[in-house]
């Protein structure tokens, strides 16, 4: 039988969710993996029987109760994220909190202090005005290497050689159809900034 790799996947999410649903019913508490493939193959299974999108994220909150689940668990599988096969087609699935809201002082948690915090305080930055000329809205994310956007944005490209947006891990920056924004940038690091 020649399956494809997402035949594949969803076989080991099943196997995996069937492990978890045996130790549940010794009265065992599940832990991250097999909590996580329980609500995988409900949401697997939602779809196939030909539910809406919102109906399988309800199949996915419904799947385990967090007392169910090891403590801990809420505080580090905080987001599922699951494509499923809907009438409409593929469709990701992000199912927030799957097991309950993680704890504040729990594994994982940020801890900030007080005051700003000055990301990468010793490398170079400037400052582009920076037009999307596209009709369509551009998003660029923190770490792209800003030289290489979007061609619908206009800049000076050979200024922004080696530097990135100056902005958090994981964080963007959207322009508008037509839109201009001053942005800052800030070199690469490791030796591949503006001076490498």
């Amino acid at each position: 039988m020649r399956l494809t790799p997402t035949e594949e996947e969803r076989l080991r999410v099943f196997a995996a969710a069937e492990l978890a649903r045996r130790n549940l019913a010794l009265g065992l508490k599940l832990n991250a993996p097999e909590a996580i493939a329980v609500v995988c193959d409900a949401m697997h299974l939602a779809a196939r029987r030909g539910r809406t999108y919102e109906d399988v994220l309800e199949a996915g909150h419904a799947a385990l109760a967090p007392e169910q689940v090891i403590d801990g668990v809420a505080d580090i599988a905080t987001e599922i994220r699951l494509e499923v096969l809907l009438e409409e087609g593929s469709r990701l699935v992000v199912l927030r909190e799957p097991f309950g809201p993680a704890s504040p002082d729990g594994p994982g948690a940020v801890r900030s202090a007080e005051g700003d915090v000055e990301l990468v305080p010793e490398r170079k930055r400037i400052t582009l005005t920076v037009t999307n000329s596209s009709e369509r809205p551009v998003r660029v994310s923190s770490h792209f290497p800003f030289a290489e956007t979007n061609s619908k944005l206009a800049f000076d490209r050979d200024a922004a050689r080696g530097f990135r947006l100056d902005l958090a891990a994981g964080d963007s920056t959207r322009w508008g159809p037509g839109e201009t924004k001053d942005v800052r940038l800030v070199a690469f690091g490791g030796g591949g900034g503006p001076d490498a």
